[in-house]
């Protein structure tokens, strides 16, 4: 136990703190600390250290399950919890609330409306105050919802998209004939062979080309209900099969036809399978629901209006112009009536709990009817006195709210705007700034990281919302690796001093001025050091790419040009159009010219049928296509979505492993190939937990409990694989060893030590090979795959794209990324970064800066060139930092 945590220990109870005894959360090495309540409180260290266990797995956790202990195990049950921390005790815990990045589980109908619950207070808007067409009863607010039956489109069912089977779509080529698989949408393999041998059993010709067919035949085969069942006669030919139908011949099984109109709607709504779903549904033609024109909703909802716009229309605006829109109407000022401003009395007030309390009990006593007006509710004249005092309290609230997230630098987003197509740090700086709102006191809200993926022109609202929290009588509990952040906390906790088995000790507690004394902080280096410059003499253009007339999302008409041999840093404030241009038109437009496809799925376990048809891209590329051959685009999307995807079966390593294993004498004595070693394998893995290595308990209403397997205990494989040794290590010892561990081991196997030495020099080395893709990070996934590339044979010419790399890592580990990026473009490569940190900007040879603000004030190449010249540009709002880091 180091000198701190003994003070920590020793020490009596505190006033105002939380004291934690005895943490063991994964790596942490059974720590003793005391933090502050009511104060900011950045918890620091590299990646792997053990911030994160602490803040997370330790203290929000134990806050979660002292909660549930208050609340019904019924409703426990509902409720989706984080299980119990490993800790001796915590004192002087509030209650928490966690604003994580993870995504969750939102589909397409989860939006930032919903995210915010600002689409509520709009729908109330249209419910209360809207203008409605003559003769027409009044709405509720449900009825402006496309979730609720109330309100949704009755043709589309709320998705604003119908989708239909047709002839094109399932025989894309109409030259094939059916048995050279013409019916694309058939399945493949046997199941897709028994459909034709069955079409043969009924008499269809399936060697004729298929637009030669008649089109009573090809409407039957494709759109047809009906399910014969018939005798099958496997690999015999048409002739052969006419004749033993004829000589009524014992079948070599019975089956059953599906058309394939019936085959693709039956798997789509009933497979469990995300690939199958999403195969089958490119052959579904989804268009704008001809009803709804796309907008979701019923046309009686659609045909009430407030301030000209109906519901679709106002959801589609971005906030801060929906803002601007709504600021005369709190003021009481409405755009089209002017001169009645002075007519209504008081100053703009949000709207009342006691006014939503009402309208909530006048929509009970209608009955619950949103197609006919009830007697009980006397729909008020339009632009009436009475509408007029609604909409200003309703616009009030909306605007309050509104001017948070604009001030979040979110003004950019749209209500309606799809939550799976948002950034993690976007979603969770919507949380927080819905949490200013909640007015909430006393609780400690543990954020993670809420500077990823902001630009530095937003930090200071950032910060300014953080202080809002903490004055309104709460603590802030952040995870962070912000130096500007850490600087300006309360208090600091430093966790190293390195990662993984190297980390899991409180090197420091206190303000942040005591940490310059912890030499063993790899923090403080960064933190306190003498500034150093990171500038580096840009590298000469060996040539350029050069794309023309770039047309996505917020882009118009955009030229710009990268530097081929270099490394190039897009910058720019938060939806600016960076990941517009570098993630999606520049990726798809290379790919196309190499005869290649990008999928750009943001999610792909999400419904395909949800997913809106993606944007295209419009432009080309002008030139220096001659000089890029291959194409690497490094995303921070997990490597795997099971615990049987893992750090070694993603790089491959587990491949020579299991070789190095098989060529044992032992293993060569039983014949065991290296399929054997695989816990993915039935005659390798354990037969109780079949190789996942541990058994789930359910406890009804308490949290599930993940326990070893008590016949393998834990390590995946059956007794007679785990016989073999190598090294003295069986296979599973192997999978539990970090990679710093695994280089000692295979120090002189060359296969391995390719995968080890460029996950460890990606600051890696902490990780187990064995851990699951579930537990890792997006950070963390994106330099896995960075490493996976980086191992493989280099060769110039390749064009490398990653979205903000620097993403969950700490200052040491972003210099240790640079120095491989760095050495990618030595090699004859070029790399394009989206990056908001400067750091790395001032370390790049080129950087273009996008903007000049976000969303349509955004999409414009506001400068580009070296550092140093994009930092003297006056229009740039990155310049500023970047002067900063140049200290110019």
């Amino acid at each position: 136990m180091d000198a701190i945590a003994r003070k920590a220990a020793s020490s009596p109870p505190l006033e105002g703190f939380v004291q934690v005894r005895g943490a063991r959360e994964h790596n942490l090495k059974n720590i003793d600390v005391q933090i502050p309540r009511d104060a900011l409180v950045v918890f620091t260290g590299v990646s792997g250290s053990g911030k994160s266990s602490l803040a997370f797995g330790t203290l929000y956790a134990e806050a979660q399950r002292r909660y549930f202990e208050s609340v019904a195990p019924y409703a426990r049950r509902l409720i989706e919890q984080v299980g119990v921390p490993e800790v001796d005790a915590i004192e002087g815990l509030p209650p928490a609330v966690a604003l994580q990045q993870q995504r969750g589980t939102p589909g397409a109908r989860s939006s930032v409306g919903s995210v915010t619950t600002l689409s509520s207070l709009v729908r109330m808007l249209y419910s209360r105050t809207g203008t409605y067409p003559p003769k027409q009863p009044m709405l509720f607010a449900e009825d402006f919802s496309p979730n609720t039956v109330q309100g949704a489109c009755p043709t589309c069912h709320g998705l604003g998209r119908v989708y239909e089977v047709t002839e094109k779509s399932l025989v894309p080529d109409d030259s094939l004939t059916i048995r050279e698989r013409a019916i694309a949408a058939w399945p493949p393999a046997w199941h897709g062979q028994n459909l034709r041998d069955i079409l043969v059993t009924l008499g269809y010709d399936v060697d004729t080309p298929w637009r030669d067919l008649p089109k009573k035949d090809r409407d039957w085969i494709l759109f047809t209900d009906e399910q014969p069942t018939v005798p099958v006669y496997a690999g015999l030919t048409p002739k052969e099969t006419r004749a033993a139908l004829k000589r009524k011949d014992e079948p070599s099984y019975q089956g059953t036809f599906s058309g394939a109109r019936r085959y693709v709607l039956h798997t789509f709504a009933n497979t469990q399978s995300a690939l199958m779903k999403k195969r089958v549904s490119q052959y579904m033609v989804g268009s704008d629901c001809p009803e709804c024109r796309g907008k979701r909703l019923k046309k009686e909802a659609l045909s009430v209006k407030f301030a000209g716009l109906d519901i679709a229309e106002l959801s589609r605006l971005p906030l801060a112009a929906l803002a601007a829109m709504l600021e005369p109407i709190a003021r009481g000022a409405w755009p089209d009536a002017a001169d009645a401003a002075g007519a209504v009395a008081g100053k703009a007030n949000v709207l009342s709990r006691s006014a939503m309390r009402e309208a909530v009990e006048k929509r009970v006593s209608a009955g619950g009817s949103a197609h006919k007006a009830s007697p009980d509710v006397r729909r008020t004249p339009n632009m009436s006195e009475e509408k007029r005092l609604a909409a200003q309290r309703i616009a009030a609230e909306l605007l309050e709210r509104l001017t948070t997230l604009i001030d979040l630098g979110l003004g950019y987003l749209t209500l309606d705007r799809s939550t799976p197509t948002l950034s993690s740090g976007e979603l969770q700086r919507l949380r927080l700034g819905t949490q200013l709102s909640s007015q909430l006191f006393g609780v400690v809200y543990v954020l993670d990281e809420p500077s990823a993926g902001l630009h530095p022109a937003d930090g200071e609202a950032l910060f300014s919302a953080l202080q809002a929290l903490k004055a309104a009588g709460n603590s802030l509990f952040i995870v962070e690796h912000d130096l500007q952040m850490m600087r300006r906390a309360d208090w600091l906790v430093d966790v190293g001093p390195g990662a993984g088995e190297g980390g899991g000790q409180v090197l420091y507690s206190g303000p942040p001025d005591g940490l310059a004394s912890i030499d063993a902080s790899q923090t403080r280096r960064h933190l306190f050091a003498a500034p150093t410059p990171l500038e580096r003499t840009p590298r000469a253009a060996a040539g350029w790419l050069k794309l023309a007339r770039i047309t996505r999302n917020n882009l118009h008409d955009l030229d710009v040009a990268f530097p081929l041999g270099c490394l190039s840093t897009v910058t720019g404030v938060s939806g600016s159009g960076k990941s517009s241009l570098v993630s999606q038109a520049l990726p798809e437009l290379v790919a196309s010219r190499l005869g290649k496809t990008i999928d750009n799925a943001e999610d792909d376990e999400e419904n395909p049928l949800f997913v809106t048809a993606a944007a295209r891209t419009g432009g080309h590329i002008a030139g220096g296509m001659e000089a890029i051959k291959r194409l690497v685009r490094v995303d921070q999307k997990p490597i795997g979505r099971t615990p049987r995807s893992n750090l070694a079966t993603y790089t491959g390593l587990f491949d020579h492993v299991r070789k190095l294993f098989a060529e044992t004498p032992a293993a060569r004595k039983r014949r065991y190939s290296a399929g054997r070693f695989s816990f993915n394998v039935a005659q390798g893995r354990c037969p109780t937990c079949e190789g996942e290595g541990f058994v789930s308990v359910e406890l009804l209403f308490l949290p599930s409990v993940y326990a070893p397997c008590t016949t393998c205990n834990g390590t995946r494989y059956n007794a007679a694989t785990l016989e073999i040794t190598w090294r003295g290590k069986n296979i599973a010892d192997v999978l539990s060893l970090t990679v710093e561990a695994a280089c000692e081991l295979f120090a002189d196997e060359a296969a391995v030590m390719r995968a080890l030495a460029a996950l460890r020099e990606l600051g890696l080395g902490y990780l187990r090979l064995g851990q699951p893709a579930t537990e890792l990070s997006g950070g963390e996934a994106q330099r896995i795959k960075l490493a996976t590339e980086l191992q493989r044979a280099q060769r110039a010419d390749t064009l490398y794209i990653l979205d903000e790399p620097t993403t969950g890592l700490h200052p040491a580990d972003v210099d240790r990324l640079m120095a491989q990026l760095q050495g990618l473009v030595d090699a004859g490569n070029t790399v394009v970064l989206v990056e908001h940190d400067m750091r790395v900007a001032i370390q790049s040879d080129w950087v273009i800066d996008v903007g000049p603000g976000a969303g349509d004030e955004g999409g414009k190449i506001v400068a580009s060139g070296a550092p140093r010249e994009v930092a003297s540009e006056p229009d740039s709002r990155t310049a500023v930092y970047l002067r900063q880091q140049l200290q110019v």
